[in-house]
């Protein structure tokens, strides 16, 4: 009986947890849980962009102080559309950062006269424009660019007035709102339809 006692004990003593080794386990949770949100955000930031609209030259379609996800990898597996929202590096200053609507892709010809933007000799379908633009002008598109333009046409810095924005300069595709909580949602990128010639 005594030495079944003193077995028990020692087991007992065997199983009782080491001075320390608690306070290395947690500290190894910590450094995990750490170095797996750094590497969640080291991809995500890899496949997306975040940015925050300034200015009113997207109303109505975007309106000053939301906050827009953007698809980097939109334009690495296929082409930009005319209709596309696009953010991108200003190309007279590439520390800043613009989103337009893609207006002329590359070799387009586009025109803006009596209060309608015309390419490749066809009338715009635009019915996300805040107003027609009272400008005029003409354009035409290389081919390693997108001609941009803002949907609030007379308050936008644009294509219009500094003219292409080259590919490389294009971050990627405007995809979801995700604040302020009433604009949460998908960016809708109608195709644009060409008026018959």
């Amino acid at each position: 009986m005594n030495e079944l006692a003193s077995e028990k004990n020692i087991d007992t003593e065997d199983q009782s947890p080491k001075p320390g080794s608690g306070v290395l386990r947690f500290l190894a949770d910590i450094l995990e849980t750490i170095l797996l949100s750094v590497i969640l955000f080291l991809g995500i930031n890899a496949i997306t962009a975040r940015v925050r609209v300034d200015g009113q030259s997207m109303v109505p379609t975007f309106d000053s102080g939301e906050f827009i996800i953007v698809s980097k990898l939109s334009y690495k597996f296929g082409e930009p559309e005319r209709g596309d929202v696009v953010v991108f590096h200003l190309p007279r200053d590439p520390d800043q950062d613009y989103i337009k609507r893609a207006i002329g892709l590359p070799g387009d010809e586009v025109v803006i006269q009596d209060g309608s933007v015309f390419v490749n000799d066809r009338e715009l379908d635009e019915p996300y424009i805040n107003a027609s633009p009272t400008y005029s002008g003409e354009w035409r598109v290389p081919g390693d660019a997108l001609f941009v333009l803002g949907d609030n046409r007379n308050n936008s810095s644009d294509s219009h007035s500094w003219g292409v924005v080259p590919m490389e300069y294009i971050i990627g595709k405007a995809v979801f709102v995700y604040w302020p909580i009433s604009a949460i949602g998908v960016v809708e990128h109608p195709s644009i339809a060409l008026a018959a010639p």
